[in-house]
């Protein structure tokens, strides 16, 4: 382990969440039933509800800034980027329903990060469903609350990344210069696990976001796009162990050579991923995947499923001094758009 490093507490974690204390009030004439709301449970956590339901059960490190702040230099970090939990961004509620939540979730994660002292920076969500009220709510989330980026969900509703319906929204982002951290949410093949519901976190997530990034890919939205930052959580998910398939089919069928403007393997180098895999061989793998240029530190903080030694587990994987500073910090600063720290 490299001391000196772990000293300065430098790492940028693009990956963590955010859960209000509350949630707001409905302003409408009919409550949705699937607006979330807290309960009551033991100690200092509560109970997410949403449709009736326990959805999560979560601790007060989601909402206080002070003890999320305490968490950070053990973790090795000088900077934490909040987003909501995933599914709280909420693309299934009626777009003016979703847009009002957002809204409130939004301006909440500002008044953490005005709070924060400059430790915290702030990733904010959009009603996707309802493409105006996305672009309106990008710009409030850039222009008014000064966030570099938002979080977006792997699908929305079924609808992938790359497709073209949604182009016009990375086109507002290019054109703000708006980070897009992509977020497992809703997987496909649920029906497929066998076991527990933790398995959707745990195997579902990150072959939605496998085929979330696939996706950018065979529609060529890096060639499209070229100046947009988009990032995608969980190491990429699946990605990794695509590519070399996706890179063969492109040799061996017309079909998608014809369509894809530049290989699969080149496309995927123009992509952010998060480190947040668990194991430092597949950590390894991703450089040698994806490039050194391209990974940044994500934890997923503060559930329990998430990385509470990033960092460190970055150093144990053996890079030299200018790949860890890179997957440490340095490729966060250039995903964010943020004034690289000496």
């Amino acid at each position: 382990m490299n001391a000196k490093t772990m000293r300065c507490a430098c790492g940028i974690d693009a990956h963590a969440h955010v859960i209000p204390e509350n949630f707001p009030a409905y302003i409408g004439s009919k409550l949705p039933g699937d607006w979330p709301s807290m309960a009551p449970a033991q100690a200092c956590h509560r109970n997410v509800m949403i449709s009736g339901k326990v959805y999560r059960t979560v601790s007060d490190k989601c909402w206080d800034t002070g003890k999320r702040l305490a968490d950070l230099p053990a973790m090795g970090l000088k900077l934490q980027v909040v987003s909501p939990m995933p599914e709280l961004l909420s693309y299934w509620m009626a777009p003016a329903d979703a847009q009002q939540l957002l809204r409130y979730l939004n301006d909440q994660i500002a008044g953490m990060v005005a709070e924060s002292g400059g430790a915290l920076a702030g990733l904010g969500a959009v009603p996707l469903q309802d493409m105006d009220l996305a672009i309106a709510e990008l710009e409030y989330v850039v222009k008014v609350l000064g966030f570099p980026g938002v979080e977006v969900g792997s699908n929305i509703n079924g609808i992938a990344i790359g497709d073209p319906r949604l182009d016009p929204f990375f086109e507002a982002c290019e054109a703000l210069g708006a980070a897009v951290f992509v977020h497992a949410i809703r997987p496909a093949g649920m029906e497929r696990l066998v076991g527990p519901a933790s398995l959707q976190q745990v195997i579902g997530y990150p072959g939605d976001v496998g085929l979330a990034a696939a996706s950018c890919i065979t529609s060529n939205l890096p060639v499209r796009r070229p100046n947009l930052r988009i990032a995608f959580s969980h190491g990429g998910g699946t990605l990794a162990s695509l590519l070399p398939r996706l890179e063969q089919g492109w040799d061996v069928f017309p079909a998608l050579k014809d369509s894809m403007a530049q290989s699969p393997r080149e496309q995927a180098g123009k992509l952010f991923y998060d480190t947040l895999v668990f194991d430092t061989p597949t950590l390894r793998h991703l450089v040698a995947s994806f490039g050194s240029t391209q990974l940044l530190v994500g934890t997923d903080y503060p559930f329990n499923f998430h990385d509470r030694t990033p960092v460190e587990r970055i150093e144990a994987a053996g890079f030299d001094e200018a790949t860890l500073a890179q997957l440490t910090h340095r490729n966060a600063e250039r995903f964010l758009g943020l004034k690289a720290n000496p």
